[in-house]
């Protein structure tokens, strides 16, 4: 994946360097704001004083991204060192424990073991089961663990582990993370949208406009397609596909939520989004018409190599390498709905080669109605080598590589002496793995040769 364009010794100290920064969280939190129902300024001050109120008075900067002007950064003050570890424990799911380093606190249901004499109101450390070995109710955990900060137990023991209480609200909650990020359960919820620095880029480099009929095609949970809709102002026709019923919910929700009523969402798989006969009408349901959409979207479903954070290094090779065939039949449907001088981005959450450059490489190989394009804003890096582009091409693509740029370490005096266009470098470069790339289609697929 890597070797081939470096050495091996290289690509190996890379990829060390990379698990050390996925497993832990990017130094800013991103939000979007929904610019259909408010201006970034309004939600900015709306926000800022939530923060106040959550950090007990305590001054964190807001800052608006300058190329992403619905963008707002919260820098994530850690990892503190200073946190002194109690008697009283609770181990939680890796998952779990991910949302936790990025300002969550503890729901009951992703507990996993806590101490035999676990009350409510107790100060409890909490840990993470990065390997997957505590057992459900176990009094104490003696595997490999991480620390992740102290909190206040809602419930006892018992009253988790009993079996009869459903219980799914909080479980133990967060006052001494280790990674102090605000939580935003429940915050502005009509007006901010939780989403990593690169997924608000993709929309922007898909750049749709008001009229126009774009198809997101692997979109739960909507973070990117109500992102379109909002960038349209809501004029025109948003489809959004899944193939998981919940994850459809989970779309028409966000887009209620937000507001908007372009979007209309569709339980379908991406593959079959084609229409082969022309003989029954599905009235703008898939499957859709060859050449009917202005701009695509293929977020497609990838290793998820670049989510941060993410300390249980659990991929086989056999996974990463599953997903090529998958996203090549998506691209190929995506082509052959996109309407000639349509746009169509295709991105990844994974920082391997053969789910990225490979990809580009083979879909300009195959399809030569399409043409690579700059994008803008470009704010990741160029592409790697190794798929066989060229420098220029290279260049037309962008790449978030969390692991150019050193762990950092942020406390509340390095805030009030660093200067904003540092702390933007710092937050364009320190996030997520990601990747992305834009085509545009210059000439139909539908025309045959004589």
């Amino acid at each position: 994946m890597i070797v081939s364009t470096l050495g091996k010794q290289e690509a190996e100290r890379k990829f060390e360097t990379l698990l050390n920064h996925l497993s832990h969280p990017p130094s800013f939190t991103t939000v979007r704001v929904n610019t259909h129902l408010a201006s970034v300024q309004h939600v900015k001050n709306m926000l800022s004083d939530e923060l106040q109120k959550q950090l007990n008075g305590l001054s964190v900067p807001i800052l608006q991204h300058p190329d992403l002007q619905d963008v707002l950064l919260i820098p994530v003050i850690g990892p503190r060192k200073n946190i002194k570890q109690q008697q009283c424990e609770a181990i939680v799911g890796a998952q779990c424990g991910n949302a936790v380093l990025r300002g969550a606190h503890v729901y009951v249901p992703g507990i996993v073991s806590a101490s035999k004499f676990m009350k409510a109101g107790d100060v409890v450390s909490v840990y993470s089961d990065i390997t997957g070995k505590c057992k459900k109710g176990a009094k104490e955990f003696d595997g490999t663990k991480v620390f992740l900060g102290n909190g206040l137990s809602e419930s006892s023991r018992k009253e988790i582990f009993s079996g009869l209480s459903d219980l799914k609200g909080i479980g133990i909650r967060m006052t001494e993370p280790v990674y102090l990020s605000p939580s935003f359960d429940n915050v502005l919820p009509s007006y901010l949208f939780l989403q990593n620095l690169p997924s608000t880029v993709v929309t922007h480099v898909l750049d749709p406009q008001p009229g126009e009929r774009i198809l997101d095609m692997c979109a739960a949970p909507g973070g990117k397609t109500t992102h379109i809709a909002a960038l349209m102002h809501d004029q025109g026709e948003v489809i959004a596909l899944d193939k998981i019923s919940n994850k459809v919910k989970k779309i028409k929700q966000n887009a209620l939520l937000l507001g908007l009523n372009s979007i209309r969402a569709f339980c379908f798989d991406g593959t079959k989004a084609l229409k082969l006969d022309m003989v029954k009408d599905t009235e703008g349901e898939p499957p859709f018409l060859p050449e009917s959409f202005d701009r695509i979207l293929l977020d497609a479903p990838c290793s998820g190599m670049g989510q941060r954070p993410n300390m249980a290094c659990a991929w086989t090779l056999k996974e990463v390498t599953s997903y090529q065939p998958l996203q090549r039949k998506l691209f190929t449907v995506a082509v052959k709905l996109l309407k000639p001088g349509g746009v169509l981005v295709y991105s990844t959450c994974t920082i391997t080669l053969a789910e990225n450059e490979e990809q580009v490489a083979w879909a300009l190989t195959t399809f030569p109605c399409l043409q690579l394009q700059p994008q803008e804003p470009q704010i990741g890096g160029e592409g790697m080598m190794g798929a066989g582009l060229s420098f220029e091409q290279l260049k037309q693509l962008q790449r978030f590589d969390p692991s150019v740029v050193p762990l950092p370490d942020t406390d509340f005096d390095s805030l009030r002496e660093v200067k904003v266009e540092d702390m933007i470098w710092l937050a364009n470069k320190d996030c997520i793995g990601f990747f992305i790339a834009k085509f545009i289609k210059w000439k139909s697929t539908q025309e045959t040769d004589p």
